[in-house]
Parts: structure tokens; C-alpha cells; sequence
């Protein structure tokens, strides 16, 4: 039976639900999620078999406005993933009232790349008028048309004649509502071709990357106001034993001795309430004993420093 294997860009504003999605489709959390918006920083694929397609779905950072050098690495990698994949996805928030100026920035976005996409409005479940999801869906498809239709790439998207969105799919990547659906889609599309992972991995990312991203999404959910965006994790140590067991050592890094104070909590509290739930999260996910060593250092100049950026998969130089 011939094999077909694409790459699928998973593009959004931040909170649109794009890790949510990812999680759902591969069946187990392969992207940190929280609350709050920025918590995707670099990009992480989530693969797919459905009969003999593979899909790879490359979960993006939110693009927004970018201000500092992470923000604009992150959205510079959030594009990069669009302008590799074989098919894009444009996840949109359907119960945030209007289009927000990010999801419109990426509209714009994909008209000037002449990239062709699927749009995806989630979260229908918090919308109980449907009414409102046709009108939400013919506005957007309305701004895709935009003004300045000035000729179309390859795939024609941009044309006065090929609009750009090819098909709107209505979902709830939190329920599952609508998701099969649209993997059953996307699997049609694939290219022909061989797979380019064995079919039981479930992503790309090492361990160590994903349990660091444990800790930081469980420092997201703890800590508040801009706290967590002067934070990051990173798994220093990786040690196995003959039971089974690893034991995993992190640096916390801050880029301040008072964030330093407010991530320890009075008397090690909440590193401890982090510690133990990231390390609980850790053994689901590993399948196995986890000793998990947190410790929290200052380095106001990580954002900085080009390894912190290697670490995390991003260009410096953006």
C-alpha cells in the first residue's frame, strides 16, 4: 500500500488552543499548556499515524507583536514552520468577540507568504449560538480576501480567484468535538512519500527537552504577572539506575534575585509544590521512577545569551 507522510504548520495567536490540538491528535501531551499566553517558545512536533499517512504537526509558538529578542525568535520559528509545511492550519479563539489584531497580523501574514491554509475555529463549545461561529467564519474568510489581491503563489493562495482558506473546520481541541473530522482531512492531503519517523514515536523532542518543559509549564501555572516570561528550565542532569529509576536535575534560571525569591516561595513552598508535581507528571510520562532536583539561579542576561536559544530551538541571530 503506497505511504504518504507531510508536515502540518499549526499556526495561531497565543491561547488559540494550537498545543491543545497537538496534544489531542497524538493521544499524550507532547506540548506544555497554561493559561497564559507565550507558553509555546519553540516549535514541537507531534506525529500521527491514521492508516498509512503520517502526519507531523508542528506546533508553533503564538505569533504576536513581537517587542524583545524572544518574542521575536518565536515568532520568526512560529513562521518558519509555516513556510516548510506541506499544509497550514490557522487556529483561531471562536469565543473571543471579534478577530483580535494578532490572528489578523497572521492572516496578513499568510497573504503575503501566498500561503493557503485551513481555518480552524476552536473552542466552539464556549459558543452556544452558531450563528455567531457562521458569522465569525465568513469575516475571517472575508479578511482573507483582503484588499491588494496582487497574483498568487504556487498554490494560488492571495488570487482574487483562490481564496485563502481552502476549508473551515469548527472543533473543541478540548473535547475532541470535530477533531477526527479534520485529521481525516489533513490525512487525504498528505504527499506520497515514505515516513520520516518509526510509527510508534509520538514525537521528535528528547526527553530531557520535554521534561524541562514539564517544570516551566507547572512554574507557568504557579506563578504570575510576568514572572514566568523571565524564566527558563533546563535539564542539567540525566542519571539512570539499574531499577529503572532517573534521576533528573534542572536550573531554574531568572533574570533577577527577587524572582529568584518569589519562584523558592516562603520557606521552599512553592518550589516544593513545583518539585512534586512536575516530578509526578514526569513519571506518568516516562513510564518509570523520576528523583527530580530543582534548582533556581540567577542569570539576568539568559535572554541574551545565545545557548539559551540553542537549548530552546531558536535563531539568535532573528
Amino acid at each position: 500500500m503506497t505511504t504518504s507522510c507531510g508536515f502540518i504548520a499549526v499556526l495561531g495567536a497565543p491561547n488559540a488552543g494550537k498545543s491543545t490540538l497537538v496534544n489531542r491528535v497524538v493521544g499524550q501531551k507532547v506540548s506544555i499548556v497554561s493559561p497564559k499566553v507565550q507558553t509555546t517558545r519553540a516549535r514541537v512536533l507531534g506525529l500521527v499515524m491514521l492508516d498509512e499517512a503520517q502526519l507531523i504537526f508542528v506546533d508553533t509558538p503564538g505569533i504576536f507583536a513581537p517587542k524583545r529578542r524572544l518574542d521575536r525568535a518565536m515568532v520568526a520559528a512560529a513562521w518558519s514552520g509555516a513556510g516548510d509545511a506541506d499544509q497550514v492550519l490557522l487556529m483561531v479563539d471562536a469565543s473571543r468577540k471579534g478577530i483580535d489584531d494578532d490572528t489578523r497580523r497572521i492572516v496578513e501574514g499568510l497573504r503575503q507568504h501566498r500561503r493557503q491554509a485551513v481555518l480552524v475555529l476552536n473552542k466552539i463549545d464556549l459558543v452556544k449560538d452558531r450563528a455567531l461561529l457562521l458569522a465569525k467564519t465568513a469575516e475571517l474568510n472575508e479578511l482573507g480576501r483582503g484588499a491588494g489581491g496582487d497574483g498568487a503563489g504556487s498554490d494560488g493562495a492571495g488570487s482574487d480567484e483562490t481564496p485563502l482558506f481552502s476549508d473551515t473546520f469548527m472543533i473543541s481541541a478540548e473535547s475532541g468535538d470535530g477533531v477526527d473530522d479534520l485529521v481525516a482531512e489533513l490525512a487525504r492531503r498528505m504527499p506520497p512519500g515514505p515516513h520520516h519517523y518509526p510509527p510508534d514515536h509520538i514525537t521528535d523532542a528528547p526527553q530531557r527537552f520535554l521534561a524541562a518543559e514539564v517544570t516551566r509549564e507547572h512554574l507557568f501555572r504557579q506563578l504570575h504577572d510576568e514572572i514566568p516570561y523571565a524564566l527558563t528550565v533546563e535539564t542539567e542532569g540525566w542519571e539512570e539506575f539499574k531499577d529503572g529509576a532517573v534521576k533528573i536535575t534542572q536550573i531554574i534560571f531568572v533574570a533577577k534575585e527577587s524572582q529568584k525569591a518569589i519562584v523558592i516561595g516562603k520557606g521552599g513552598a512553592r518550589i516544593k509544590q513545583v518539585r512534586e508535581a512536575a516530578q509526578r507528571e514526569m513519571q506518568q510520562m516516562l513510564e518509570r521512577p523520576v528523583h527530580l532536583f530543582l534548582f533556581v539561579k540567577v542569570r539576568g542576561s539568559w535572554a541574551e545569551d545565545p545557548e539559551r536559544y540553542r537549548e530552546m530551538g531558536l535563531d539568535f541571530e532573528t
